[in-house]
């Protein structure tokens, strides 16, 4: 089923979650371990991240360096077909520009469609970890924009082959993302959401924002949205924090602010144990809010504590 049927059909606030593939070499038991803990919560679906390749260099026995393509966390599509069988539950696996031309990006559609995915989260993705800023593959997309339209064009049938005959139109439900702090690169709010709003207009059915620490953060942002004209559901995506280090790492790696009061408790903190009780305190609050103004899902990142909104949701 699409996200937008579960919203639509919905008579509460739903919940969904997000989860990585295993690490490569890694078997999918550990996804399954941590997946257990929640599904006896009904997730309307769940997330699947993908992650864009990395170059290396190794060294060679002669001295000299090879560069070497690696993808460290492969099988988005295989996870979310492996998750839909083991728990009938829907899954959206995230789609990147990064490390993909468009004809990959065609073949990846076209397996997922068969595989009976209904929906995709559309996302540009981060630059490579030796690069300083975002530069696609040739023949690849530079923007999540042109990663859209070419699923838009799939849903109407136009494939990249134009001379193919009576083809076959796909029904991808389509999200977005939506940053309520500003996406970093933009040079401000209004530009970021001018950018929004054309992929809403191009046929993104959906947004899923980045993840936040306060909620009024969020409400004004959805404001701002409606205000432009956008009427899609607006998903917000939530975090637990779990250690001190994420005081310097969240805001430095995802751009967003940490509210004073949050970080003023977790420096008081004297071990990660209490930093967990914290966050997850913090998590259970924001969750209370959001669903007592009627948000449609409530989006938990469960990336290494799922036993924290696993203890979150069982209190909503």
């Amino acid at each position: 089923m699409k996200v937008i049927d579960h919203i639509k059909n919905a008579k509460d606030t739903l919940v969904s979650f997000e989860v990585l593939p295993p690490l490569k070499g890694k078997g999918i038991e550990a996804l399954y371990n941590h997946l257990d803990p929640l599904m006896e919560f009904k997730p309307a679906f769940i997330n699947v991240t993908y992650h864009r390749s990395e170059h290396v260099f190794k060294k060679n026995a002669d001295g000299s360096f090879q560069k070497v393509v690696v993808r460290k966390r492969p099988g988005t599509e295989s996870i979310c077909a492996a998750i839909m069988n083991k728990y009938d539950v829907d899954t959206v696996p995230h789609l990147i520009c990064g490390g993909f031309d468009i004809n990959e990006t065609e073949d990846a559609l076209i397996n997922l469609h068969y595989l009976g995915i209904d929906n995709v989260l559309v996302l540009r993705g981060d630059a490579a970890k030796n690069e300083t800023s975002f530069e696609p593959e040739p023949r690849g997309h530079r923007y999540a924009s042109e990663l859209l339209q070419q699923v838009v064009d799939l849903n109407a049938g136009i494939y990249l082959e134009d001379d193919l005959k009576n083809t076959h139109k796909t029904n991808f439900c389509i999200g977005v993302a939506g940053y309520p702090e500003k996406h970093f690169e933009a040079p401000n709010m209004d530009t970021d959401m001018d950018y929004l709003k054309r992929k809403i207009d191009m046929g993104a059915d959906y947004i899923i924002t980045q993840m936040f620490f306060d909620n009024e953060k969020y409400y004004s942002f959805v404001k701002a949205c409606r205000d432009a004209g956008i009427t899609v559901p607006i998903i917000p995506g939530l975090k637990p924090i779990y250690t001190r280090k994420q005081l310097t790492v969240l805001p430095k790696t995802f751009h967003i602010d940490l509210p004073a009061d949050l970080a003023n408790e977790i420096t008081r903190c004297k071990s990660d144990d209490e930093v967990e009780k914290v966050g997850e305190e913090w998590l259970l609050a924001q969750s209370r809010d959001l669903k007592k103004n009627g948000v449609p899902v409530l989006h938990y990142y469960t990336l290494g504590r799922p036993h924290m909104v696993a203890n979150v949701v069982r209190e909503l």
